[in-house]
């Protein structure tokens, strides 16, 4: 018996009404491809475009996922930040590998990347930390995140302590338990919605130094 919860199977008349899309553009570059992606989302998604899945696996080979903020492209890498003791710090530690999962709703489009794992230096942790507002730093170093909080009023304590330290203002140091980890693909695979769900899949895999494209069957 079908939830009543879930929307229904799309009829032919609501397919028709879409039509089909345009193919993936046959790019070398997966990275080109993605930044041209991230720039069409930035202008089409409501909230947080750079939002992504990032899935690791535990030290019992649980797989674990929750989203997060992609916050730079750069260097060969996806890169992203978080409280290095964290369940997904601690996960990435014993096992550094992952994938990360981009869904564009409005656009109709979805990236998926695998590849390993590596920290990134203090000096770009520091000045990506020294970036955010600092209320958000202040909660980061208040955070035992991913722990257990026996009362929401012990996590606002410890905020109104931090903040009475350091204030508003910029001198809000990183502390050594907050960091970032770039993703180095091994795989990029990029998705584009068609009617009837005939989809377009362009997958490229690294070899050495080059990429290799070819397309899936949907």
């Amino acid at each position: 018996m079908t939830s009543k919860i879930i929307p229904p199977t799309p009829s032919t008349a609501d397919y028709a009404s879409h039509g089909d899309r345009p193919l993936i553009a046959d790019m070398d570059d997966p990275f080109a491809l993605f930044e041209a992606w991230m720039a069409e989302a930035r202008e089409s998604e409501p909230n947080d475009c750079n939002a992504m899945s990032l899935a690791t696996v535990d030290a019992k080979g649980m797989p674990d996922v929750r989203i997060l903020l992609l916050k730079d492209v750069a260097e060969g890498g996806f890169t992203f930040y978080t409280n290095l003791e964290s369940a997904k710090g601690e996960q990435l530690r014993d096992n550094p590998v992952a994938a990360l999962c981009f869904h564009w709703k409005t656009l109709r489009r979805q990236v998926r990347v695998r590849g390993t794992i590596t920290r990134v230096s203090n000096e770009e942790a520091d000045a990506y930390f020294a970036s955010r507002a600092a209320q958000s730093r202040i909660g980061a170093i208040a955070s035992d995140q991913s722990r257990p909080l026996p009362d929401r009023a012990i996590y606002e304590q410890r905020v109104a302590e931090v903040s009475e330290v350091y204030g508003d203002g910029p001198d809000i140091p990183r502390p050594d338990f907050w960091g970032g980890y770039r993703l180095t693909p091994v795989e990029i695979e990029f998705w584009q919605d068609q009617a009837f769900r005939m989809h377009d899949r362009l997958k490229f895999h690294r070899d050495g130094n080059a990429w290799r494209r070819g397309r899936l069957y949907p």
